[in-house]
């Protein structure tokens, strides 16, 4: 079976190795993909599809150890604050801190025209990852703020 598409806004901070996410997964209950899942896991489309709101924050480090968490409370008006205060940071273009919550500080760098950042992931109550740190490379600065821009407008 094919991978099931997932919607929604997202938004990735990082490389295909090594980043941290935030994103709130929709699936679509009419995807052929959902219904063959659902069928399999012997629950309704829909429910397999679930609501469509609630946001994650996803990590992945270079060893391949992925790991996320549900951040249920999180409002989409609460995200696009976070991604202009992380648009207002890059505009600096000098050394800032950006928080989510408990849950999320992102250190970014300048690096000539890219960026570098350091998250600091610390799992809400009751979810048993362990905090972690990680570190991005160089990230072009032209690309996240399209990235930021195109999450923004995603979330309209």
């Amino acid at each position: 079976m094919s991978p099931i598409a997932v919607g929604g806004p997202e938004l990735f901070i990082g490389d295909d190795s090594t980043y941290v996410a935030l994103v709130r997964p929709e699936l679509d209950a009419a995807d052929e993909e959902v219904r063959a899942a659902a069928e399999q896991a012997g629950v309704s489309p829909e429910e397999f599809a679930g609501p469509g709101n609630v946001w994650a924050l996803l990590t992945d480090v270079e060893d391949g150890e992925g790991d996320g968490f549900e951040l249920p409370g999180l409002r989409d008006i609460e995200a696009e604050d976070f991604a202009e205060r992380l648009l207002a940071g890059l505009a600096g273009a000098a050394p800032f801190t950006v928080e989510a919550g408990d849950v999320l500080r992102l250190d970014g760098r300048p690096t000539g025209d890219d960026w570098s950042f350091t998250a600091h992931v610390t799992p809400p109550e009751g979810h048993d990852g362990p905090a972690q740190s990680l570190e991005t490379g160089p990230l072009p600065g032209a690309r996240l703020l399209a990235d930021i821009e195109a999450f923004r407008r995603s979330l309209v």
